[in-house]
Order: structure tokens, then C-alpha cells, then sequence
């Protein structure tokens, strides 16, 4: 399937200049360093980012320290934008920079304003919603009904389409166990599986080189479906206009 073209946050892009020119002079550039950890789950937001590149996931913990990754952000969405929904609204989950990167940021109660203010912003911020939903949806689904390998090739594959760099990964088994939700030395033996598929070309030292051809077949098809439905929700080409954005009726059900 080969990854998409890097390009700017496509939230931002879809915005007509007029409602962009809302946000554009409260926008600050910022680094998103890898394994930082931009808002921790039951706290309340204090800005909202719009990545440009980088992938950051959606942790979920459990009391006894066990966590999974339940979605992955990139620059077809956004970080906090759900905070529109009031200052009482805490973050329930924990997002982590995964593949460094940077992101436009904007304290929320600028966006809060602007986001009143403009239809064409509350448009894709319900288009970033509906985004998400699907993730949680299929992501969910895969959890129960899939194979670790086939997991793992997918996470592989939704943080490979969101890096600059070739056919290498910085990425920890520690850091692919909480993404996975299981213990390190299961991770060793996948790794193990996928490298005696071609998919994993080596890991060592916090780096995974992949076969992206290979690690495609070794994938569940949940990925082809999660990508092609953001796709279809916020699409590469939805520049300047907002109204290019699938509405609800045209995703059958996604």
C-alpha cells in the first residue's frame, strides 16, 4: 500500500484562510520529543496541538500498571481538541510521543474561542472525532480477535507511515510491550516470528528495521481498514476547504 506523502497537520490545511486566520497568530510551533508525555489520563487540558509530523498514541493504564495503546495521532488530527467540550472534561487517557516530531500548539481557551466562532473549525473537529471513534472501534475489535504478530505489524506499520526516516523505527520493546499490552519477553518472541518472516529486518538497541512489503502481509487487515477510513474522513487533498471532508452518512457506518 506504501505510506502517504508528509505534508502539514490536515486539520489545519482543510481550513479555509479566513478561519484559519483565527488560530494562525495563537499557533506556536513546538518539538514533540519522542516518549514525552503531552497529557496524562483525569487531567485537564491547557493547549491543543496539531501535529505536523511525528505519531503520538493514546495510552490506557490500569491499576496494576498493564497498558495499551488504544489510538495513534498523527497529522491528520489533533491532541485536546476535545477540550470544546468544557473545562470540566479530563483527559481520559495518557498520550505519548511515540516517533518525535512537531506540532502547531494553541492554549485551549484561544481554540475554545475560535472553535465558537467559526463553523468551519467546529467541522473538523467533529470530522477529528469521528476519527477517533473509529480508531477505538477497530482497535478494540483487533485486540480481542487477532494475533500478537498480526498487532504488532500494525502498530508497526500506523507508526512507520507517520516518521520521516526510511525503514527504521526508534522504538524499545519496552515501549512496543505497553503499545501491545503484554509482557517483554512476549515481545522478544514476536519480534522473533516477524523476523523469520522478512518482516523485521533486525532489532537491536532501540531501533526496529522493517520490510514494509512483508510486514504489510504479516498484518491483520485492520490496518488497511483504520487507514482508509481516516483517509476517507480527513483526506490528503481536503485543502482549504473543510467541505471536502467525508460527512457521517458517507462513511457506512465507520
Amino acid at each position: 500500500m506504501g505510506r502517504p506523502a508528509s505534508a502539514g497537520n490536515r486539520l489545519l490545511a482543510a481550513l479555509p484562510p479566513a478561519d484559519l486566520a483565527l488560530l494562525a497568530p495563537h499557533l506556536q510551533q513546538v518539538l514533540l520529543e519522542q516518549d514525552t508525555v503531552v497529557i496524562r489520563a483525569g487531567d485537564r487540558r491547557h493547549h491543543v496541538y496539531f501535529p505536523h509530523s511525528g505519531a503520538i498514541t493514546f495510552m490506557v493504564g490500569l491499576p496494576n500498571g498493564e497498558t495499551i495503546a488504544t489510538a495513534v495521532i498523527g497529522r491528520e488530527g489533533a491532541i485536546g481538541a476535545l477540550s470544546v467540550l468544557g473545562p470540566s472534561f479530563l483527559s481520559s487517557v495518557t498520550a505519548v510521543v511515540r516517533v518525535g516530531g512537531t506540532a502547531s500548539q494553541i492554549s485551549v481557551s484561544r481554540f475554545h474561542a475560535a472553535y465558537m466562532e467559526s463553523a468551519a473549525i467546529r467541522h473538523v473537529v467533529e470530522a477529528h472525532t469521528r476519527s477517533i471513534l473509529m480508531q477505538f472501534q477497530h482497535v478494540s475489535a483487533c485486540n480481542g480477535l487477532h494475533s500478537v504478530e498480526a498487532r504488532m505489524a500494525r502498530w508497526l506499520l500506523h507508526l512507520h507511515d507517520r516518521t520521516e526516516d526510511n525503514n527504521i523505527l526508534s522504538l524499545t520493546q519496552e515501549a512496543l510491550s505497553q503499545l501491545l499490552g503484554v509482557r517483554r519477553t512476549t515481545v522478544t518472541q514476536v519480534i522473533a516470528k516477524l523476523r523469520a518472516l522478512g518482516a523485521i529486518r533486525s532489532a537491536r538497541r532501540g531501533l526496529v528495521e522493517i520490510d514494509r512489503p512483508r510486514l504489510e502481509e504479516a498484518a491483520c487487515e485492520c490496518y488497511d481498514i483504520i487507514r482508509s477510513a481516516t483517509d476517507r474522513i480527513v483526506p490528503h487533498e481536503a485543502v482549504g476547504s473543510h467541505q471536502h471532508f467525508a460527512s457521517a452518512d458517507k462513511l457506512h457506518g465507520v
